[in-house]
């Protein structure tokens, strides 16, 4: 059941005033907004060589705390790229003082 939404006597006398184009271009606004936000994000599936002890590793440290371990290398990604400036998350740009 979805809420019910009240509106102001203010807002409602507003809207009163919007021509018919307002009203549509508002509607498609919403409408493309909360398309935007509920639509599924995509995926894509990569193949990634890795040495098996260091997987085998990684899948056991991330079973032990409870995440699936391709949830985990996606959080680590996420949070590399969160982090630009700082100079250890960026192996191949040199390093202050180096």
């Amino acid at each position: 059941m979805r809420p019910v939404q009240y509106f102001s006597p203010e807002y409602l006398e507003r809207c009163r005033e919007l021509s018919p184009e307002q009203i549509v271009a508002f509607l498609d606004d919403f409408q493309a907004l909360h398309a935007a936000a509920s639509a599924p994000r995509k995926s894509r599936l990569i193949s990634l060589r890795l040495p098996e002890p260091l997987l085998a590793a990684f899948r056991t440290r991330a079973s032990l705390a409870g995440v699936p371990y391709q949830t985990q290398i996606k959080r680590l990604m996420a949070a590399w790229l969160e982090s630009p400036d700082d100079p250890a998350h960026h192996p191949t740009r040199p390093r202050p003082g180096r």
